[in-house]
């Protein structure tokens, strides 16, 4: 297939997967406490096999939290540990099969795969639909009127911030990156930092696309800012690709 994927370990499927949370950073104490995944097949194009389960907690759930997912301590409580649900999370999924998440990075803090390689559907779609008004879930699914598309179940995606039918949203978007790219150069972009579109921060600058800034700003951004990874990865690009990198 390519050097990624070699033929006889070239990925059958891939599953799509989401988690919600008692908060961000599981070196904090964060918790998943509702796991969903589901597939998409690389051979016939069909999205299936969803699943998920719910979590129980060693810790509470901030109200902040309860009021994205609405997720609460009375709907877990025969909730089974999360550890439990590993073996079913993972149940056909092979060792060369890929995991994808939409903000990957998110999930993979709260587990690495087991080796797979992983497609983070945000940054892809960054790449790939530039000039998308925003590049959440939601968003690109209204943007690319996914609710049209002939097999598209709108039970399945409801309700919005819950962990299947955000997996079910990614996995249609997944499916149509798939479109523009191949499984392997989707890997190789989420391997990335987030190649970001326009400027987000400041005065004068909010709101510029990072291919048009000044040449000066974007080497402060990358080489002087305290900037996170994505901004300055993105300025550097830029200046690269104009031949002015350092």
């Amino acid at each position: 297939m390519n050097d990624l994927f070699p033929a006889d370990d070239a990925p059958k499927i891939v599953r799509i997967w989401d988690c919600e949370t008692t908060g961000e950073d599981p070196e904090q104490g964060a918790e998943i406490i509702e796991l969903g995944r589901i597939d998409l097949d690389l051979a016939t194009d069909k999205i299936g096999n969803a699943w998920t389960a719910l979590a129980k907690p060693r810790g509470p759930i901030p109200p902040e939290v309860k009021a994205v997912h609405h997720i609460t301590e009375a709907h877990l409580e025969d909730a089974s540990s999360l550890s439990s649900l590993w073996g079913d999370f993972f149940d056909g999924c092979g060792e060369h099969d890929v995991l994808a998440a939409h903000n990957a990075k998110f999930e993979k803090s709260f587990h690495h795969g087991n080796g797979r390689e992983w497609i983070c559907t945000y940054k892809s779609a960054l790449v790939v639909w530039p000039d998308a008004p925003r590049h959440n879930n939601q968003a690109l699914r209204y943007w690319l009127d996914i609710d049209a598309e002939p097999d598209f179940d709108p039970a399945l995606a409801q309700p919005p911030h819950r962990a299947l039918p955000d997996a079910y949203v990614t996995a249609r978007i997944l499916r149509r990156l798939l479109r523009e790219k191949t499984v392997a150069e989707l890997v190789t972009i989420s391997k990335y930092p987030a190649l970001l579109h326009r400027i987000n921060f400041g005065t004068k600058a909010k709101g510029l696309l990072y291919s048009e800034a000044p040449a000066d700003y974007l080497e402060w951004i990358a080489f002087k800012s305290d900037m996170n990874e994505d901004t300055k990865f993105t300025a550097k690009y830029w200046l690269k690709k104009r031949g002015q990198g350092k």
